[in-house]
């Protein structure tokens, strides 16, 4: 019991010495973040004299808030002459030179620490950092740059040289050091791709890299890693020929299996840039039977056609020979696993382009039924055929395919899409009750065009249920929208026109409007589609419609009228006046890219 006597005075002569300093330090910060400087700097100045190592930083932090240079270059030197040779105290007084305005004196002291620098990687890594947390950037990469010199080792250093070259944005400085770099390290490929697509700002950049990539193709032409640069560099500028040009001649000097042409083609499908991504697959294909992309390339080679024509103005002639295509296809690899895929883009183009449903529905029911399909296929073949069902006036059948779906995908995007096609069947059939409990279930959904569509297809049953229980002019109106889901535009154009002479007075004044609109969207008549939608945003401005009208202004100004200006306007226009709007956070991102914000297109 002595000894534990004798432990607790001097455990507490200890502790309280510290606890005293750790209020005192904590007093300081709460005085630096009032702004009252000065009281600041009388506690780190006891605390200082009490342990120089300790307070220094904090001490010499305070003294260059308020401009006491002199105080604060006096105790760098005498912690300088304490640590002789310690690196550290030498750039806090070059720091502090610079906080006086003395850049000559700064620079003599950093490049005598330059001249000086030891052979030692770790110490030439450490020296930099401190550099870099006193803010000097620009003097850490001379460091680096020097240390390469003195160790005869270009190659170190180039992650620490990139991040500082990123922090500076120093686009050309970067640019080289991962030129530099990418050859011995290739798989750092996307890495690079992605910091500068984050800083470059525009054609000049890229321009730039062209540049330097050709320089260096010159020299090495086998390196890939600079030809795939050099590929990404022009899709980046959208020159897709130039890109496709540049994969096409990679392929040719290796021989290969052409698997760098196919995945290219992918984005330039992605791009609908389709007759260069024709281009490409077809390369692939001439590779012969026996290449591992054979078949693939031969299914997205007619894949790409179907998008080429029927993205534009096609003729009864066009989809006819698209219809060939597939169906030479499948004689030529059979109806299996591998075709599927085929099958259901030739049993949409039949049912919805050609109008041949009982082809469409035979076709499908194929499909469905082979073995070992991937789910997510099997779903969306099911989906499909239970499309084609309704168009044949088959309801039955087509809810039950519907309702197969949904049970064996829960809490899914293609599951939460076959309850939303079940309760537009409901919607199409007249029965709007159940359809509107449906929908009321989807409004939670994941997919935001999911949740979107049966917001607004919900609400447009009750607007009109609320004006009239027997919602006559509804079920013309639905007549009309299962025929625009037909692909027969004439029709529902027909019927459209016929609600206002039946009903006058209804309120689908604007629904009539938005239907129309797509329509004209469907048939790729962009400027009265617009007309349209502006009627809609100013007669309608408050109506179910009007968000969905202004995005679509904006989406349609940037992606078919390459007008950005105003969509720039339209995008805004979603953020100022329909805050509670489902487009609300796309139309933000879609708002900055266009104002040139580089972080949402990071």
């Amino acid at each position: 019991m002595r000894f534990l006597y004798t432990i607790i005075p001097v455990f507490f002569a200890f502790a309280a010495p510290a606890l005293a300093q750790s209020n005192e330090l904590q007093l300081a910060r709460q005085y630096t973040q009032n702004g009252e400087q000065q009281k600041a700097l009388d506690i780190y100045q006891k605390l200082y004299k009490q342990d120089n190592e300790t307070y220094y930083q904090q001490y010499l932090n305070s003294l260059i808030s308020i401009k006491k240079f002199d105080e604060a270059e006096s105790i760098t030197k005498k912690m300088i002459r304490k640590h002789p040779g310690v690196s550290e105290y030498m750039v806090a007084l070059g720091s502090v030179y610079t906080q006086q305005g003395n850049n000559a004196k700064a620079d003599a002291l950093y490049n005598d620490l330059i001249k000086n620098l030891p052979a030692d990687q770790n110490e030439i890594a450490s020296l930099a950092s401190q550099f870099y947390q006193n803010a000097n950037a620009d003097y850490a990469i001379k460091i680096f740059m020097q240390g390469r010199k003195i160790l005869n080792n270009d190659a170190l250093f180039s992650f620490e040289l990139i991040n500082l070259y990123r922090y500076k944005r120093d686009k050309v400085a970067l640019t080289e050091e991962y030129l530099n770099f990418l050859p011995a390290n290739p798989v750092f490929l996307n890495q690079a791709e992605n910091m500068l697509s984050t800083l470059y700002e525009g054609t000049e950049d890229y321009d730039m890299l062209k540049t330097a990539l050709l320089k260096r193709i010159q020299k090495d032409p086998q390196q890939i890693v600079f030809v795939d640069m050099l590929t990404w560099q022009f899709l980046q500028q959208k020159q897709f020929d130039q890109a496709l040009n540049q994969a096409l001649a990679l392929s040719r000097r290796q021989n290969n299996d052409a698997a760098n042409v196919f995945d290219l083609c992918r984005t330039l499908v992605s791009n609908e840039a389709y007759d260069a991504a024709i281009r490409g697959y077809e390369y692939v294909v001439s590779k012969g039977k026996d290449n591992p992309y054979y078949v693939s390339a031969k299914i997205e080679l007619i894949n790409t056609e179907n998008s080429k024509v029927t993205s534009g103005k096609y003729t009864q002639a066009d989809l006819l020979i698209l219809e060939g295509d597939y169906i030479a296809l499948l004689d030529e690899f059979g109806r299996n696993q591998s075709t599927v895929f085929a099958m259901q883009k030739l049993a949409n183009l039949q049912a919805f382009k050609l109008h041949k449903l009982k082809e469409a529905q035979t076709l499908l029911e194929s499909a469905v039924a082979i073995p070992n399909v991937r789910p997510t296929l099997l779903a969306s073949c099911k989906i499909d055929l239970a499309d084609i069902s309704l168009l044949n006036n088959q309801p039955w059948d087509a809810t039950l395919l519907y309702s197969q779906v949904e049970k064996s995908n829960p809490n899914t995007a293609i599951g939460q899409e076959a309850l939303l096609r079940n309760a537009k069947l409901a919607y199409y059939t007249g029965d709007f009750n159940w359809a509107r409990r449906q929908l009321d279930i989807l409004k939670a959904a994941t997919t935001q065009l999911i949740a979107n569509d049966a917001l607004n297809l919900s609400l447009l049953i009750s607007d009109n249920l609320a004006v009239d229980s027997s919602a006559s002019a509804l079920k013309v109106y639905a007549r009309a929208d299962l025929l625009i889901f037909a692909g027969q535009t004439d029709k529902a154009l027909l019927t459209l026109d016929s609600i206002d002479k039946k009903f006058p007075g209804n309120p689908l004044v604007a629904d009539i409007l938005m239907a129309k609109a797509r329509i004209l969207i469907q048939q790729k008549d962009f400027p009265n589609a617009v007309v349209l939608l502006k009627q809609i945003v100013k007669d309608h401005a408050y109506d179910l419609w009007a968000d969905d009208a202004v995005y679509m202004l904006g989406d349609i100004y940037e992606t078919k009228l390459s007008d950005s200006n105003t969509a720039k306007t339209y995008f805004q226009k979603i953020i100022t006046d329909y805050p509670s709007s489902l487009w609300l956070n796309t139309a933000r991102k879609r708002f900055r890219l266009l104002r040139g914000d580089k972080n949402e297109a990071s």
